[in-house]
């Protein structure tokens, strides 16, 4: 058997979220390809040097194209060389018209519930080529239960057509490092809350940094770090901290690496996770396995990624999440047991786990096409 994959995900220079679920994968893949079982990465470009290396039954195959990739180049590809028996897409997008049967993984379904976080031309393919994905995919991965619910809802799919598989995690083999701005590597050196994603209406950052500032007027010594890329309309974010007067307070750290990410985790009083929604939730096993006790609001899948080693408020409430911050604060025992909690937490999820699920869900797939 040969299975196809689209690699573009994992074919970029800084992973995060689906990038680092699609490289997780490959890895897997590539480890347990053998005679019965070969696979062939499909990429835009060449591949990096850091993908997982070729060997006789694991291989690249390059596919030029710039526009409508996955919708025109790549089944042209597939058509004109039939060399698969099953195609999977670890986001979203199968290729349109495959001569063979697909899988697809579906992160989550914010574009549908957050449609104003999308640039226009993102939210038209997330919105017509998902649906198309889904409708048209032999077998359907959802990263959790709660991405799993929205699909049915969404798509009126049966649910045997849809296989929860959570993401996995791996600790990581890195030594954390200091920041080239002097002002984020003072606010490491004190009390400080951390939030890592990306900057975006959904993310629910507003309530962090309003909480923040009541926070503050309790316990001055305390900042907020801010680490993420920027995603849509963040320049509300920025506003919001100029206009509560916490530009000395709160400092944005833009896309950060591993290495600073660990650094982060390790020195914060504690990780928050805002959002109003979210898929899986990855950052919150990053902060458990680093002893970062957790604060999360009690939405979508992260009371399920979760479980009991966090203190969850209610995202759509400042006062809640201020209440919740303040316990930790004066709890020394609570913010061990969540500590704790979390390391036994983060034993549920794992890559190897992930990859071995989700290969049999693919070759059943490829048996039953």
């Amino acid at each position: 058997m040969i299975i196809g994959i689209d690699g573009n995900e994992a074919n970029v220079m800084k992973r995060v979220g689906v990038s680092v679920y699609t490289l997780n994968l490959l890895r897997y893949f590539q480890k347990h390809a053998d005679s019965g079982t070969g696979f062939t990465v499909y990429l835009r470009h060449s591949p990096l040097p850091d993908l997982p290396k070729t060997s006789r039954y694991f291989r690249y195959e390059v596919v030029p194209g710039k526009w409508l990739w996955s919708q025109l180049f790549l089944p042209l590809r597939l058509y004109q060389k039939r060399k698969i028996d099953v195609f999977f897409s670890p986001a979203h997008y199968i290729p349109r018209f495959s001569p063979v049967p697909c899988v697809v993984t579906i992160h989550d379904l914010s574009y549908l519930y957050y449609p104003d976080d999308f640039l226009k031309s993102d939210l038209y393919k997330l919105t017509n080529w998902t649906k198309y994905s889904v409708n048209h995919a032999k077998k359907i991965v959802a990263v959790s239960k709660t991405t799993k619910k929205d699909i049915v809802k969404s798509y009126y799919l049966p649910e045997d057509k849809i296989e929860v598989i959570y993401n996995g995690y791996e600790k990581k083999a890195v030594k954390h490092s200091r920041f080239a701005d002097e002002k984020i590597d003072d606010a490491v050196d004190k009390p400080f809350i951390l939030y890592v994603g990306t900057l975006q209406p959904r993310k629910n950052i507003d309530t962090l940094i309003e909480a923040f500032a009541k926070l503050k007027q309790l316990y001055p010594q305390f900042s907020l770090i801010i680490a993420g890329k920027k995603g849509w309309l963040f320049d509300q974010i920025f506003d919001k901290v100029s206009n509560l007067g916490l530009n000395d307070d709160v400092f944005f750290t833009d896309y950060v690496t591993d290495n600073q990410l660990l650094l982060l985790y390790k020195e914060a009083f504690c990780f928050v996770m805002p959002s109003f929604y979210e898929g899986f939730g990855i950052p919150i096993l990053e902060a458990m396995n680093h002893d970062c006790p957790v604060v999360s609001s009690f939405a979508s899948s992260l009371p399920e990624v979760g479980g009991d080693a966090c203190l969850y408020f209610d995202p759509h409430n400042i006062y809640d999440l201020v209440e919740k911050l303040k316990i930790l604060k004066e709890d020394k025992n609570l913010r061990a047991e969540l500590i704790k909690k979390g390391k036994e937490r983060i034993k549920t999820f794992s890559w190897n786990r992930c990859g071995e699920e989700t290969l049999k869900v693919i070759k059943d797939a490829a048996k039953n096409g």
